[in-house]
């Protein structure tokens, strides 16, 4: 039973990482997000169909060949709510987080090289060393920096 209890503890483990509880959370709200943007986008396309005449809407448009019938309105619609959920999706979530993110990295000191080229053939070394590890070359030391 010991094999049994430690692979427990580490699923539970997996479940509770942060990335796993977060695309939870995400695919949930997706879901209902998703809904909520198809019936608008159901309610505009019905007002831009045909105007004056209820229950119109692309969702009928359909053709038949031989036997089979071929519901391209549906398509239509699916394709349209696509290109709204990846508008919405751009622009209120993926514009704002990227500027976020860009401003926190413009905000942030770019760390301090631990490396230099060598002045012989320009490959990276320490910045204490004096011999290149790659054409072992003495390389002079660098000087060091004036204190701020």
């Amino acid at each position: 039973m010991p094999d049994m209890r430690s692979a427990l503890a580490e699923f539970k483990d997996f479940v509770m990482q942060g990335n796993v509880v977060d695309l939870a959370i995400a695919v949930i709200i997706a879901q209902f997000f998703g809904a909520v943007v198809k019936d608008v986008v159901q309610f505009i396309l019905q007002l831009l169909a045909i105007p004056g005449k209820k229950g119109a809407g692309f969702g009928g448009l359909h053709f038949t060949v031989g036997g089979g019938n071929f519901q391209y309105g549906n398509l239509i619609e699916d394709v349209i709510t696509f290109v709204v959920v990846a508008a919405v999706v751009f622009f209120a979530v993926v514009r704002p987080v990227h500027a976020l993110v860009e401003r926190r990295r413009l905000r942030a000191p770019e760390p301090e090289s631990v490396e230099r080229p060598c002045p012989y053939c320009l490959s990276s070394i320490p910045k204490a060393a004096s011999r290149c590890a790659h054409c072992t070359s003495e390389v002079p030391p660098m000087p060091e920096p004036a204190p701020a």
